[in-house]
């Protein structure tokens, strides 16, 4: 049986002032009217149940993520105590999993991607599926096909062809890349051999929890007594003192990296992880001075800004270009569009600030 497992954990810093602590980035609207923790739910509806899927947020979201995902029963909206990144949330997703399901199969999705079009979404995830059966020691990804020399993301160079599944590739990975310089993403590029590391995996339960045995047993130690108690009322004592201990890693250093047998999907369809203010200008239209505007705003020689406010606000631009410009409730963000992954520093400096606290 296919499971699904939702990531929503993220704090998404980089789209402050509208992303805060107590709605961030998952949770929010980008195109459309579905929040991108909906819109990933919607996507593997179609291939999953409700009742087969987990969403692991953390304890502060955890009811508003079932307020947004309410076909999902309200057990299996997980909110962790803490922050330990991927290795551990995933190990916990898939000891649950495995409870009442040992030989089923599971995709991990991030909670915070569009992906477009749904269908295409599905027959790669199908494919994905029939690969894992086939394969029930491997550990899949999902590579993206690279449309620019990124340095923001992650890299994944394919090896040799395995196998097709509905017009599906599947090839061996050779290794993992972190985020390069320009001109090694350029390099990347050119060859046509690297995807870009999209985060989304599908594999066995059980071969997920042998190589989490393997490389980080503490880790997968730590979730199996965590879901041994799950239900119970010592549940929540449990879960804190375990994930407390565990180690905070991704999931790519953490086994992918190092795994025995590791495929790589080459996905059909769009994506994007919205990492930044930017992404909405390859969401949205632009007006005849190349601005990106989801206000209501007056300008004046204003060219090629992004610029965000509430409804019930007006913005107002004269002579300006290449500007970020947000407000979102009592903050307001100005930025050069080339400084867009600094925002996250500020949003660092407001934590350190009691005056800053108020606004995060």
């Amino acid at each position: 049986m296919l499971h699904g497992m939702i990531m929503a954990g993220g704090g998404g810093t980089r789209f402050w002032p509208r992303s805060r602590a107590a709605r961030p980035k998952q949770f929010l609207t980008f195109s459309g009217d579905r929040t991108l923790l909906q819109g990933t739910f919607d996507r593997a509806e179609a291939l999953i149940s409700p009742e087969q899927m987990w969403v692991i947020t953390t304890a502060a979201h955890a009811e508003q993520a079932h307020k947004q995902l309410d076909k999902i029963p309200r057990s299996q909206i997980v909110g962790e105590p803490m922050g330990r990144d991927t290795a551990a949330c995933i190990a916990l997703g898939a000891a649950l999993i495995h409870r009442s399901d040992p030989d089923g199969v599971m995709v991990v999705m991030p909670a915070d991607h569009v992906i477009e079009p749904p269908r295409e979404f599905q027959r790669a995830l199908s494919a994905a599926y029939q690969l894992a059966q086939e394969n029930p020691q491997a550990l899949i990804t999902f590579g993206i096909t690279p449309t620019f020399p990124s340095t923001g993301y992650g890299y994944i160079h394919r090896g040799d062809a395995s196998s097709e599944w509905n017009g599906v590739k599947a090839y061996q990975v050779r290794q993992f890349a972190e985020k390069p310089d320009l001109l090694t993403a350029q390099q990347y590029l050119a060859t046509g051999e690297y995807y870009w590391n999209s985060g989304i995996f599908v594999w066995k339960v059980a071969a997920i929890l042998k190589e989490l045995e393997r490389l980080k047993p503490q880790i997968l130690q730590a979730a199996q007594r965590i879901a041994a108690v799950w239900g119970t009322p010592s549940q929540e004592a449990v879960f804190q003192e375990e994930y407390a201990k565990v180690e905070k890693i991704s999931i790519d250093f953490a086994v992918m990296e190092k795994a025995q047998q590791v495929l790589v999907l080459a996905a059909p369809y769009s994506w994007d992880d919205v990492g930044s203010w930017l992404a909405l200008e390859r969401k949205n239209p632009q007006d005849a001075q190349g601005n990106t505007v989801l206000a209501q705003h007056i300008g004046i020689n204003t060219h090629h800004c992004v610029i965000v406010s509430d409804p019930n606000k007006i913005v107002a631009t004269i002579g300006v270009r290449d500007l970020l410009i947000i407000q979102d409730g009592d903050a307001i963000l100005i930025a050069d569009r080339k400084e867009e992954s600094t925002v996250k520093e500020i949003v660092e400096r407001l934590k350190k600030s009691p005056e800053g606290l108020k606004f995060l």
